[in-house]
């Protein structure tokens, strides 16, 4: 029931009403303070971990910024959840039992109504990227929907660490595969004005920074060079030449570059040349890759 509350998260006591198909459901929020996250160390793909606690074990902040409808399966960002557009609500509404059954066949016994876990979250970007299929380039759906494949590919790695049998470590490759889909079409609709990369919304790609468009290009380079293509050599050496010149747009030339964060231009300097070294390039700079 959404009444239930848990030491980590609550529901509203506010009702909030589903813009598709008009259901009213409590919203679970995240509690914060109190040792809840102890904060462990970032990954080379900007995940940030975090150590169980001896009062709340482990917790998992990323399965909760995502807005389900637990009736209808409607599922966006909380900026965007009640703001749909009437038109984009219509064709939402239509699609409701393709994502119902969608969820159902990876799936079982998602809940939406009760405290989440890893599969809810799991859940809950698998629908919002099936949503924002729907919304208008005024939202920035692109960027959305590679951030919720990555964030998804993340959580099947937190369940297969937890069932080792149940394949959720080939299901997290399916999904950064799409990611790296999402994240290089939603750069190079940036580069070609299709469709701009929204300034207000969190790009993460974790919820403890907002790395921006800078992120946004080292997550597109990573996911290029390690999920791209690699059984056709040709492609491959596109792929990689392609991942290096983004990586590298990060640097830009002089100071630009010397006042961004550390940890992204670490990282991306050890990805940059991780890939020149496969392109048998040596003594190679981010900062002078002009190419």
């Amino acid at each position: 029931m959404q009444s239930e509350s848990t030491g980590v998260s609550f529901f509203s006591k506010t009702p909030t009403e589903c813009p598709v198909c008009e259901t009213k459901f409590f919203r679970e929020e995240m509690r914060t303070g109190r040792g809840r996250l102890i904060a462990g160390n970032l990954t080379r793909e900007l995940r940030r971990t975090y150590e169980p606690s001896k009062k709340y074990g482990a917790v998992y902040p990323l399965i909760y910024p995502v807005v389900v409808c637990p009736s209808c399966y409607y599922s966006a960002y909380s900026q965007d959840f009640g703001n749909v557009p009437q038109e984009t609500r219509s064709r939402l509404f239509e699609a409701t039992q393709d994502r119902i059954e969608t969820v159902a066949q990876i799936l079982d016994g998602i809940d939406f109504t009760r405290p989440r876990g890893l599969k809810e979250g799991l859940a809950g970007y698998l629908l919002a990227v099936m949503c924002y299929d729907f919304f208008p380039r005024e939202f920035g759906p692109t960027v959305k929907q590679g951030l919720s494949c990555l964030r998804a590919a993340w959580i099947c790695n937190d369940l297969a660490a937890q069932e080792p049998k149940e394949n959720y470590d080939k299901l997290a490759h399916l999904f950064y595969r799409k990611a790296r889909f999402f994240y290089a079409l939603a750069v190079e609709q940036e580069q070609n004005g299709k469709q701009s990369i929204p300034n207000s919304f969190h790009l993460g790609p974790d919820l403890d920074k907002n790395y921006g468009y800078d992120g946004i290009l080292y997550i597109a380079g990573l996911l290029d060079w390690l999920y791209g293509p690699r059984k056709d050599k040709e492609k491959r050496r596109i792929a990689l030449g392609r991942s290096k010149r983004t990586v590298a747009r990060i640097f830009g030339m002089g100071r630009a570059s010397r006042d961004k964060p550390a940890a992204i231009l670490d990282n991306a300097r050890e990805v940059y040349e991780e890939i020149a070294h496969e392109l048998g390039l040596e003594n190679v700079d981010p900062e002078q890759d002009n190419e």
